[in-house]
């Protein structure tokens, strides 16, 4: 949440401020603001709302200042106005802060800085940081070390509760630029004879590939000169940038109205880049799956907890059952922000599974660090086992845990998760085959049959984006008023039901809730009338004709049923009053394609409202505050 971005080098600041700004608008875009330092005062321009009330604001205004930082909000303490809007200043208007993250005792600085004569402005919690800097400022003789400025801060974020990432610039110190990290990303770029920082790479991929990610506890001097980094004892730390693996191609709309109708289109690819990843086992293993674990992860496995929010909370739900269908292994998941507070028992042989797009998500993060302390000195069957599945390896989850399943999606830019839910099924079916090819639960015939499935699922994906993408345009104009949507299915595809709700209610703000089929009738069927649409996932296999079954019980309330199935006659065609067809597969794989047109019919249904479906009201794209 939030988007932080600095510059300090030979080159106008304001511009790269400003694009690096734009492309990390997906982390939040309540309000944005930038500071700069030029002819020694700190110049300070806000704005409330998107991006585009900023850079209006900013073409009035021309400063060749070649330092700079900039923000992206996204609102946690203190409403969406711009006096809550990013940087904040001290009282004397000379030290600028941006921050990303939760400061958790504020109040309590906030007091005892008031007392000391400091006036606040904001209702953030933000704002108490350059308070605190600019007082530690009075009590360091400027002869007393190399830079003031960087004792100063380091002072100050040793009395900062919370997770946080701070760039902080002064009116008084020109050619300093220091950023801190503390349970919230933060990555430093090199160019040449320039710096950059940023709370998330494509907002600097442009200008540099050469990076270095701040680890917790980290503090870094930007200057001309160079790049120094410190840990919160102010001991100088040796470390080396490394070369990003991107394409600036990946966060261009290349043609596509909007960044989600890019990202469904590309989750051929996605699957695609899994099977070449994860399916080429080498010739001498025991699996068919090459996931790159070592052999005692496997060892003596008897159960497995998932963690995770959200979109990837329902990718979880379908890894269980995967996993518990086809390996045997009793599966727990669990939504991350509650498991912190009532975790499960510690039990033997246990696997700890974390799994977050971003690798940056708070709850998912402290839920797998908490496992991890708490088995610390146990004997060794009750030691940490523990797994993350993220989009982004480099992250903090790849730092936390000593195993990651990269999920290959490429950067997600829009809100809504599409392509990157389809990448972490693939790797929950990678590993649920892996682990059943290693206890021997299913025959190599049906690990075979289930993995030519798969080979076949980004032809089919294909065929379904052709058939869907009128059809499901065609469909939302006759929901422009609609306020309520029930979505159904079982067995493998209730959690998808539960993602279209999702999907639904994230950009187009209608009412959605999904269920499980067969309790439609122990509660939700009283919600049922005409004005309310029902969606059915109805895949032949273990569980259609329940599904058929639960349908007629919403037709006979008069609610519009509307079928995703591959079945194109007989009773679903005289049940449904429309049809979202998909290809015939087996139903274990059915989930990968079911999920395809319930993302476009909310896409549709949301870009028919003239809303904006990349940036939807409220939503970060990486949750990164509890």
């Amino acid at each position: 949440m939030c988007g932080i971005v600095g510059y300090i080098g030979t080159q106008a600041a304001t511009d790269i401020l400003l694009a690096g700004l734009e492309k990390l608008e997906y982390r939040g875009y309540d309000s944005a603001g930038i500071a700069t330092v030029w002819e020694g005062e700190v110049n300070c321009v806000r704005a409330k709302g998107k991006l585009h009330n900023l850079r209006s604001k900013l073409e009035q205004i021309e400063t060749p200042a070649q330092i700079g930082i900039g923000h992206t909000r996204w609102a946690t303490h203190g409403k969406p106005e711009e006096y809550n809007a990013h940087p904040h200043l001290d009282t004397a208007k000379r030290v600028a802060v941006v921050q990303n993250g939760i400061i958790e005792n504020y109040r309590d600085l906030r007091e005892e800085l008031k007392g000391k004569g400091h006036q606040f402005v904001s209702e953030t919690d933000t704002e108490v940081i350059p308070h605190l800097i600019a007082e530690f400022l009075k009590h360091i003789p400027p002869s007393s070390t190399s830079s003031p400025f960087l004792e100063a801060i380091r002072q100050a974020v040793n009395h900062l509760h919370g997770a946080f990432a701070i760039a902080v610039i002064s009116a008084d110190y020109p050619d300093e630029l220091i950023v801190v990290r503390q349970q919230a990303p933060l990555v430093i770029g090199f160019g040449q004879g320039e710096f950059f920082c940023a709370s998330d790479t494509p907002a600097i991929v442009a200008y540099t590939r050469a990076v270095l990610p701040l680890e917790n506890g980290e503090i870094a001097r930007l200057t001309p000169l160079g790049v120094e980094i410190y840990n919160f004892a102010g001991d100088r730390l040796k470390k080396q940038p490394r070369l990003l693996n991107f394409n600036p191609a990946m966060v261009e709309k290349q043609g596509f109205k909007h960044f989600m109708l890019k990202e469904i289109h590309e989750q051929p690819g996605v699957v695609r880049a899994s099977l070449d990843a994860y399916f080429n086992p080498h010739e001498s293993t025991e699996s068919p799956i090459n996931l790159g674990l070592p052999a005692d992860f496997y060892t003596d496995l008897e159960q497995i907890q998932i963690v995770a929010c959200g979109t990837s909370w329902h990718a979880a739900l379908i890894g269980k059952y995967l996993i518990e269908q086809l390996a045997e292994i009793s599966t727990q998941v669990h939504y991350a922000s509650e498991y912190r507070y009532a975790p499960s028992p510690v039990t033997a042989n246990t696997l700890i599974i974390g799994v977050t797009q971003s690798g940056e998500t708070a709850d998912t993060l402290a839920a797998l660090t908490m496992e991890k302390e708490r088995r610390q000195g146990k004997e060794s069957k009750y030691q940490a086992r523990l797994l993350g599945i993220t989009n982004r390896p480099e992250s903090s989850l790849g730092h936390l845990v000593p195993h990651v399943i990269s999920t290959l999606a490429g950067i997600e830019i829009g809100v809504a998760a599409t392509k990157t839910f389809t990448a972490q099924l693939m790797a929950f079916y990678a590993l649920a085959l892996d682990l059943a090819a290693r206890h021997q639960t299913v025959s190599k015939d049906t690990l075979d049959k289930i993995i030519n499935g798969l080979r076949q699922i980004p032809k089919e994906i294909e065929a379904t984006l052709e058939n869907q993408e009128r059809l499901t345009e065609q469909l939302a104009h006759e929901f422009a008023e609609t306020k309520d949507f029930i979505f159904v299915g079982r067995g493998i595809n209730f959690p998808i039901a539960l993602e279209g709700a999702l999907k639904l209610k994230e950009i187009s703000y209608i009412h959605a809730e999904g269920y499980p089929a067969g309790e439609m009738k122990h509660g939700p069927i009283a919600l049922l009338d005409a004005k309310v649409p029902v969606v059915a996932i109805a895949i032949p296999g273990s569980v259609y004709e329940k599904v058929i079954s639960n349908a007629q019980e919403a037709k006979a309330r008069d609610s519009r049923l509307i079928g995703v199935t591959p079945v194109k006659d007989g009773e679903a065609a005289e049940i449904f009053n429309d049809l979202l067809p998909i290809s015939h597969v087996e139903e274990l794989l059915s989930p990968i394609l079911t999920v395809v047109p319930l993302q476009l019919l909310a896409y549709h249904i949301a870009a028919r409202r003239g809303l904006d479906v990349d940036q939807p009201r409220n939503l970060a794209k990486s949750v990164t505050v509890e």
